[in-house]
């Protein structure tokens, strides 16, 4: 489910910027996606 979601913030930042050119480039640069990813993470650890 997480992998999931992901997948999808990075293929919609992908349609959105057209300066992103790949989805290693999301992964890797785009700082707000590493806020999204931290969060998304720690939010997990505390529920589980």
């Amino acid at each position: 489910m997480l992998l999931k979601n992901l997948r999808e913030q990075i293929d919609a930042t992908l349609a959105r910027d057209p300066a992103a050119r790949s989805r290693l480039e999301v992964v890797l640069c785009y700082p707000g996606f590493h806020a999204l990813l931290y969060h998304r993470l720690a939010h997990w650890l505390w529920r589980h």
